[in-house]
């Protein structure tokens, strides 16, 4: 083999793999860890809770699913064009704001998967809870109806907050993208834009 054959072998771009597989070993035990601390602390929020609270507990971890849902669509659907120049200038949250757009893979599965499942499952272990307290005495058919309809209140309001928020995101990827770089600004560490 020649000089030449081997100067073309180093020249060919080598193909990207298609599974992280380092990022993959990073994020499971991490959303391990955050789904049981998440479970704990909203478990022990809910055993001394009444319904009521239980209600906004539910309510909350919802609306938690989907601001994330729409972080993490504005992230792979954003474009770096823009937040170039506001980081040239300067600009608080600009370098967080391209760091989430060249990470836009990690960022969606840790808002879209990790977040969002997790919020998922504490949403529906709530609703579980609150069937249990509302029916507390009761038998019967009505445990089915109230169990059913809190069920489905719950689907209901995260598949159609998610459905909302996805085309908000879409449309104003780069507004929610340099509202989450500037809070990232504030964190103690920084983040570099050129990984």
């Amino acid at each position: 083999m020649d000089t030449s054959d081997k100067q073309k072998k180093k020249q060919q771009p080598q193909k990207p793999r298609l599974i992280d597989t380092r990022w993959v070993a990073i994020i499971m035990p991490v959303s391990f860890v955050l789904s049981v601390a998440m479970s704990y602390l909203s478990n022990e929020a809910l055993n001394s809770a009444g319904t009521l609270l239980s209600f906004v507990v539910l309510f909350f971890f919802i609306a938690l699913g989907i601001v994330f849902d729409m972080i993490g669509i504005a992230a792979a659907s954003g474009t770096e064009k823009e937040f170039h120049s506001m980081a040239a200038h300067k600009v608080r949250g600009a370098r967080e704001a391209v760091w989430m757009l060249r990470n836009a893979e990690k960022v969606s599965n840790i808002c879209n998967d990790v977040v969002g499942d997790i919020c998922g499952i504490i949403s529906g272990a709530t609703g579980a809870l609150i069937v249990a307290n509302i029916t507390a005495g009761m038998n019967g058919p009505m445990v089915v109806v109230i169990s059913l309809l809190v069920t489905g209140m719950v689907s209901a309001l995260t598949i159609g907050g998610k459905a909302a928020g996805k085309g908000v995101a879409m449309a104003f990827s780069s507004k929610v993208l340099a509202l989450c770089g500037r809070l990232l600004s504030v964190l103690p560490f920084s983040f570099d834009a050129k990984k």
